[in-house]
């Protein structure tokens, strides 16, 4: 797996968490600019997860194996969209903390993915 990637994307899933951290600290609900932060970490989910697909169609194989792999991959892809969705129902400063739980959640399928991988 593509270590930077890997890197990058839990990087951004917990500055994410920390930043929509604050705002549920300070009472505020998710606004424009949260999910513009989600959509950025969310693109970097897609492109992890093409990359893990690609990877896998040139024939490199997971230590752990290729469905927990795959698995981890579509979590990974799904966990901060989701935790958008709910946030959007939820349009008080628990919406915040749904968001943040969400790049945290991210930020641990990253290195559960890297020790997958066999890194």
């Amino acid at each position: 797996m593509l270590n930077a990637l890997l890197t990058v994307t839990g990087v951004a899933a917990l500055l994410l968490a920390a930043w929509c951290g604050w705002a549920a600290y300070r009472d505020q609900p998710t606004k424009d600019w949260h999910f513009i932060g989600m959509a950025v970490v969310s693109v970097l989910a897609v492109i992890q997860l093409i990359a893990g697909i690609v990877l896998l169609a040139r024939g490199e194989k997971p230590d752990q194996g290729t469905t927990i792999f795959v698995a981890y991959l579509l979590g990974a892809f799904a966990c901060v969209p989701a935790a958008g969705f709910m946030s959007l129902a939820e349009r008080t400063r628990w919406g915040s903390v749904t968001v943040a739980a969400g790049g945290v959640v991210l930020a641990v399928l990253e290195v559960r993915l890297y020790d997958i991988w066999g890194g």
